[in-house]
């Protein structure tokens, strides 16, 4: 079983402060758990937005996604990514990550 990450990096429509990718959940599972929590968050994310008017989804590929927010008064383009751990240095050394 893997350990996974999904990152909202924003693309479009926020300010230079608000460019930081943030992990919207980090979990352990499948391949096909993975993806199916990166559709989720696709699904559900709503950034800064109080009441999302629409929503568009684009696949890029299974693991990843763009994503069109609209609110009333703005619109946020993110890129959602699944990312799976490969490498730890706790986990290479014996060391519980913990």
């Amino acid at each position: 079983m893997s350990r996974w990450i999904v990152l909202a990096i924003p693309v479009d429509g926020v300010n230079e402060m608000d460019r930081d990718a943030r992990t919207l959940s980090e979990f352990d599972g499948s391949t096909e758990e993975a993806e199916t929590a990166l559709m989720k968050a696709a699904g559900t994310y709503e950034h800064k937005l109080w009441k999302v008017r629409r929503r568009e989804i684009f696949k890029c590929s299974s693991r990843s996604y763009f994503i069109r927010i609209h609110g009333r008064m703005a619109t946020y383009g993110l890129m959602l990514q699944l990312a799976e751990l490969v490498h730890d240095t706790a986990q290479s050394t014996g060391q519980s990550s913990a």
